[in-house]
């Protein structure tokens, strides 16, 4: 996505474009399918603005996730993580992961299968599902592979 689009999103939120806000989207931007720590972030934003800090990293990624301009994702190993998502207002459901319980790796994927399941539980319980975070755990194919040589 270009700054255009960015500029654009946080106005559409009634946000103001600052150098901390873009910097941050366009990090994750220039990472797509990397699901980033804070720490991460911050690394990658201080390598073009040495000046900026930690503390205001995790200040607007709090501020972009709370106005769904970024998806905060936890893998269950300690650290929340954060993925670019919300530019479709229309689009409530997020993609989905399999991670890898032998090297760790993240795959992400982008199937709904879940669609059915959604409706049935609408049919039968009256509960509407607005958003769904699917994580499937297993292993990839080369620790399959390493497992099945043992």
């Amino acid at each position: 996505m270009e700054q255009e689009r960015f500029k654009e999103m946080l106005r559409a939120r009634k946000l103001k474009v600052t150098h901390q806000r873009m910097a941050v989207l366009e990090v994750m931007a220039d990472h797509p399918g990397e699901h980033l720590t804070a720490e991460e972030i911050y690394e990658l934003v201080k390598y073009r603005y040495p000046e900026i800090g930690l503390a205001t990293i995790y200040r607007t990624v709090q501020v972009l996730v709370d106005l769904r301009v970024i998806n905060r994702i936890s893998f269950d190993d300690g650290f929340a993580r954060y993925e670019l998502g919300g530019q479709d207002e229309g689009n409530t459901h997020r993609h989905h992961h399999a991670i890898c319980s032998g090297c760790g790796a993240v795959m992400s994927f982008e199937d709904d299968l879940l669609d059915n399941l959604e409706q049935a539980v609408y049919e039968r319980m009256g509960f509407r599902v607005t958003d769904h975070e699917v994580k499937l755990y297993g292993y990839c194919r080369a620790c399959e592979e390493k497992n099945r040589a043992k």
